[in-house]
This record gives C-alpha cells, structure tokens and sequence, in this order.
C-alpha cells in the first residue's frame, strides 16, 4: 500500500488540503493518507509527499484536477514527470539550511499519536527530566540561555527558578497560546504539527518546579488547534506520559485546554490570567509577579508556546547544546515567519544572528508584487515599521532594542512601495483604542486622542505643532502605561514618524 502525507494545518486547509486527502479517499482507498503538519513553505501548499523506498517526494502546490494528472503520471511511484515535482523536500534550499530545533518533527509526525511522536524521538526530554529531578532541570534551562519567545525575552529559567523557590501548596503552569499577533502563526503550527512537543515541555516544567496542572490558553479562532491538542493529551494520558505517577515516577501533571476570550489584551500574562479565572480580561498591577502570586493567587509559570516546546530539546541534548546556537544573549533559534507582500510566506527555523535583509531575499525571495519593498514590521502591531537602511541588523534581542525595535514572537510582515506610512502608524493607534482593555488612562485616552492627532497633521492642520505633540503623547504612553498594550504603541507610529514622515505630508483625512 502506498502511504503518503498531507498536511492538516489550517493554512493548509485554507489552500486546499482537505481536498486533495478527500481525493484520495474517494479515487484511491488502496492509498493510506498519513495527516501531518505543515512543512511550512506556504507558497508550496496543498503538498502531498509520497513515501518511497529513498525518502519522501514532494509535489505542489496541487490542486484535485492537477493530482488526478500527476498521479497518472507515476505521483504514487515519486516520478520526476509531474510539473509539481519538488524531490526530497528537505533537500529544498529554503528547507535545507534551517536549524530546526523546535520544529524537526512538524511535518513528520501524526501530530495525534504519541507512538509516532516516539518513533521521532519524542518523550527523550521527560525521560530525562524524571530522573534529573527539579533543580537539575532548571539548572539546564538556564544555562540553555532560552528566554521568553512571546515577546518580552525573559530568561525562562529564571522565572521557572522563581515559582520553584515559593513554597505554596499548589502551582500552575499556563500557556500562552493566545496568538494574536498579526503575521504570526508558529504557534499555531506547532501545535497543529506537534502539540505533544509542548505537552511535554508542560510537563517538563511542571516536575521543575512543583507543579501538577497546567492550563494551555488557547485563542478561540484556533478550532484545528484545539481539536489536535485534546487529541493528543488523550493519547499522552493512555499511554501515560500525563496523569497520576507518569511512567511510573513520582510525578504527576495533568493539562486542560481553555478558549480564549477573542481580546489581543489577553495575550497579556496578567489579563489572561483574570480571563482564565472567568474574569474580564484586564492587566493587573505587577506587583505582585505572577511567577509568586499568579492563577488563584497561587505560583505560576506563564510561557508562550515556543518556549515550552524549545524544552524537550533542552533537556534531551542539553542545556549547552542549545546555547551553542544563536550569538550574544539571544540564545538557541527562532522561528521567524514571513507574512505580508512576499514571494515565498512560511516560517523559518534559525539560530539568532541571520540579519532582516537574508530573511527578506533568500528565504522570502523578495515582494510578491515585484514592486521594491519600503518597510518591514517585526514582532506584530506593536513592532517598529523598519526601512531599507536596517534590514542588516541581526536579528536578536539586544541588536533590535538598540534601533528601537523588537523580534517579539518573530513575525515578519512586508509592505512593497505603494505602502503610505501615515496610515499604518493611524493603523497603529486605531489598533490601541479597539484593543485596550481600558484600565490606565495613558493607554485608553492616549491611543484615542493620537489617531485625532495623526488626523490633524494629515489633513495639514497645524502639521509641525502636532507632530510635536504626538511624539509627546508617545512619550506619556510609553512611560506611563500599566503594559505593552500601551506602552509599545508608540514605537510603530515613531518608527513610521522618523524614517517616512513625507508620508504624513499628505492632504488626506481617514
């Protein structure tokens, strides 16, 4: 029986997917059709992959028509005669140079099925981590240098070491997967890919630091996702790799999904959790930090989803062989993804350091318009717009804080020359009033008053004197917001103010 592999991604899906596996199923029921996640080369899907006696072989991006062609032209014997022959899609050069840490089985494994998972080397990290034991655990997390992949690059041992250290008679572990920011997906991807990665990471986390529940927040909008992960979770309690005395250890950990509440502000650590408590989703004041006084006012280890599936690796090869990817403090890779007017979207796994610009021409291979690309917006709404002249910063941490920018969760989205500047930076305080939870007054009033200001200078109403007011109001957002909601809105309207503000010259009023 031939087996080949389409992928269940919900882009995937979006582009055609579920058609090509129907095919199959009703033209070729000798065919078993293996769903997996996306390779994520989006531009490529729908792909089948086709197992052979050498590997795989690829072939799209395909439509239903084009496969009843291609599998008449030996598709099911990996021939080179279809025109939607890939190969090895590993081999692929946007493929091939990747450094896939957190990714290396999306794509690979039935994301549903623990036995696959294993089969990919899955469940070594937890092995490990059950007999290391609690400290040794965080000990290689911290020397892994991992730090935060939601945004705010905090060293997550650091915070693991801090709910460790509090003495309560209970703690949680809390996902967040409440992926909202735009041109981001990786999550989504893992955990439609390879949720039991995360599961296991969770889990990880959970022996380290004392903890025997974890919650993953989910966004709403995220149904594959959710289906997938409760999936898997079922699977990893049959088989015991969740529960009571997990492979016969002393530990135990159990994992519930909950629905997000459909608010960007809830990607927020403190105001997910009030919402995960049934509450308004609002920011909280810090302090209290919630790695003390978290969910339930109980210790709690809040990571973004990248994060916690990086720890498998960690702790299967160790903490020195993922500090050994990266460069400066911004340790092991990241998944950076390519949105927005480019030729070739998808994500892309690499060790920090690969500049903007590589990012933009090798993998992306330049705008989809064929037009010169103006600007590039790294790390969601809140990111600076970036022109032409720091494409060739690197991307870490430190290198991006030092332009006044950010790699946030690592979305990338482009904008070719048509692109007016002044509306995105309107775009950007707009995006504030309709997402702000509403608690601090610079946040709630301020966005709201900087599309009326951004208006004035646009409709050349006292065009100098309200520049210099709405640097003033980004100045009063910045400092005085309770959180990043406010606090960062500011950098995509400076960014747009200080590299394109001919674009603020126009006569135009939204």
């Amino acid at each position: 029986m031939s087996r080949i592999f389409i992928s269940l991604d919900t882009t995937s899906n979006s582009l055609g997917a579920n058609e090509l596996a129907a095919w199959f199923a009703r033209n070729h029921a000798d065919v078993d059709v293996v769903r997996t996640g996306s390779r994520g080369m989006f531009w490529l899907e729908p792909m089948v992959e086709v197992e052979t006696a050498n590997g795989r072989v690829a072939y799209g991006p395909l439509s239903t028509k084009e496969l009843a062609e291609a599998v008449d032209q030996g598709l099911l014997q990996g021939s080179e005669q279809p025109s939607s022959y890939l190969g090895d899609i590993e081999q692929h050069p946007y493929f091939a140079s990747q450094q896939r840490l957190t990714f290396g089985r999306v794509g690979l494994v039935n994301p549903m099925s623990v036995d696959s998972y294993i089969q990919h080397d899955g469940y070594q990290g937890l092995a490990n981590a059950i007999v290391k034991g609690d400290q040794a655990i965080i000990d290689d997390v911290k020397a892994s240098g991992l730090r935060g992949r939601g945004g705010a690059a905090f060293p997550t041992g650091i915070k693991w070491q801090t709910v460790a250290d509090c003495a309560a008679d209970q703690k949680y572990i809390v996902c967040n997967a409440d992926e909202g920011d735009s041109g981001t997906f990786a999550d989504r991807m893992l955990m439609e890919g390879d949720p039991l990665s995360l599961i296991e990471g969770m889990t990880i986390a959970g022996i380290a630091v004392g903890a025997t529940k974890g919650y993953i927040y989910l966004r709403e909008e995220y149904p594959q996702a959710y289906k997938i992960l409760n999936a898997a979770i079922n699977d990893a309690k049959a088989k015991n790799w969740l529960g009571d005395q997990i492979q016969g250890s002393a530990y135990s950990f159990d994992i519930e999904v909950r629905l997000g509440a459909q608010a960007y502000i809830c990607g927020e650590e403190t105001s997910l959790l009030n919402s995960l408590e049934g509450k308004r989703g609002e920011v909280r004041a810090k302090p209290p930090l919630p790695a003390i006084e978290g969910f339930l006012g109980k210790p709690t280890v809040v990571n973004n989803v990248i994060s916690l599936a990086s720890v498998p690796t960690i702790l299967a090869k160790g903490g020195d062989y993922y500090e050994s990817f990266g460069m400066g403090r911004s340790k092991g890779t990241m998944t950076f993804q390519l949105a927005g007017n480019l030729k070739q979207t998808g994500l892309v796994e690499l060790a920090f350091g690969i500049t903007l610009k590589e990012l933009l021409t090798t993998y992306a291979d330049g705008s989809y318009s064929g037009r010169p690309l103006k600007a590039v917006q790294v790390g969601g709404p809140l990111g600076a717009y970036l022109p032409e002249s720091q494409w060739d910063t690197p991307m870490d941490y430190e290198s991006f804080m030092a332009i006044d920018a950010m790699v946030g969760h690592g979305g990338i989205v482009a904008f070719d020359d048509t692109v007016d500047m002044g509306e995105q930076a309107r775009f950007s305080m707009e995006f504030c009033v309709a997402e702000s939870c509403g608690k601090c007054t610079p946040c709630r009033i301020g966005s709201t008053r900087g599309v009326e200001v951004i208006d004035k200078i646009r409709s050349g109403d006292n065009p100098d004197q309200n520049k210099e007011l709405l640097a003033d109001l980004c100045d009063t957002m910045f400092y005085g917001s309770l959180c990043a909601m406010g606090g960062m809105t500011p950098y995509p309207v400076r960014s747009a103010m200080n590299h394109f503000e001919a674009d603020f010259d126009k006569k135009e009023v939204h």
